[in-house]
């Protein structure tokens, strides 16, 4: 049962201690069994390739406690996988699909008095990780590396409901090169939005959106999130670039459009096309759907609505998802994974 001495209505998305995080080491070819580590701490190598050459990569999910009691993890599956190509492409031994599922399903287990009661809006947050942790002092992968995830529970993003915001282009900084690593999950692409996104919270702007790196002609995705737009007949769209992130979000949310009669669209977006559309939105773990009210860049102010509007058909969308996860509405394509304690 949840524990009795945490208030679950007061949590934002942030740390906090729990009973354990789990560890496996990659080494000789073979992966460790696992650990069940209580301290949030690592101790590594000063020459770790993590920290010298950026071998590293993360992906973020979530735990959910049902309407019946049961609780599951969305969609793990989509984040092994993603995790599994990403290693690849920063030559990292990946995880096994298996392995990452069965340590996923594993701490959860151990930390179930931290996953939420239902009705709070709260989850656990499990934040898996694989780091190069050997020495590496020349340009080369590591010969060993740790795979971990840590969990924490989280509350609602957006107490009281969707909060619609406001978003920036900023032409001068881009998010990832247009060859270059803006598919997979790695810490250099948030990294490198790190000084836009500050400068656009500065000067009041919650989220900054990218355009292609290579013409500025084309929208790709926002900071931390995939792109959506919702045109006035009820068309999906979405960006399709290889320098955007597969969103496991926006894959469910474009599923979802499909199952309710909507057509969807993944293909380029000209930044024109902006005006188009009347619904958009930020989408991703963190809250489902962030809509957008309206988006700048430099002289030329686009607006989408107003700042106290979430349109229909995200607020359909956000509640079809919520619902799936909190075990309100019928999960027929299977994308709750039960965790049996």
């Amino acid at each position: 049962m949840p524990r009795t001495d945490i208030d679950w209505g007061s949590l934002g998305f942030g740390f906090s201690d729990v009973n354990c995080h789990i560890r496996y080491v990659w080494k000789d070819g073979a992966w460790s069994k696992p650990e069940f580590p209580v301290e949030p701490y690592i101790t590594m190598h000063i020459g770790a390739s993590c920290l010298h050459y950026g071998q590293e990569c993360f992906e973020g999910m979530k735990a959910f406690r049902q309407k019946d009691g049961k609780i599951v993890i969305f969609r793990p599956e989509e984040n092994a996988k993603r995790m599994y190509r990403t290693a690849v492409r920063t030559v990292m031994p990946p995880v096994p699909v298996e392995m990452f599922i069965e340590a996923a399903e594993e701490v959860v287990r151990r930390n179930e008095e931290f996953v939420p009661p239902y009705g709070t809006g709260g989850s656990l947050y499990l934040r898996p990780l694989l780091i190069g942790t050997g020495p590496q002092i020349g340009v080369a992968p590591a010969h060993e590396y740790t795979f971990m995830i840590m969990v924490m529970p989280v509350g609602a993003y957006y107490k009281g409901g969707l909060k619609p915001v406001r978003a920036v282009i900023l032409d001068d900084w881009d998010r990832a090169a247009p060859n270059g690593m803006g598919d997979v999950k790695v810490g250099g692409n948030y990294a490198a939005s790190l000084y836009a996104h500050e400068k656009a919270k500065r000067e009041g702007w919650p989220v900054e959106l990218y355009l292609d790196a290579k013409t500025h002609q084309y929208v790709e995705e926002f900071s931390t999130s995939n792109f959506l737009g919702i045109k006035a007949d009820g068309t999906y769209v979405t960006p399709d670039s290889h320098s955007v992130l597969p969103s496991v979000t926006n894959m469910s949310l474009k599923e979802c459009a499909a199952d309710l009669g909507w057509k969807v669209e993944c293909r380029k977006v000209p930044y024109g096309e902006i005006r188009e559309f009347t619904e958009v939105a930020a989408c991703g773990t963190a809250v489902v759907v962030t809509p957008v009210w309206e988006i700048t860049r430099g002289s030329d102010v686009i607006k989408i609505s107003d700042e106290n509007t979430v349109g229909p058909h995200l607020q359909k969308l956000y509640d079809t998802v919520q619902g799936i996860q909190y075990g309100v509405l019928p999960d027929v394509h299977g994308w709750c994974h039960e965790v049996k304690m």
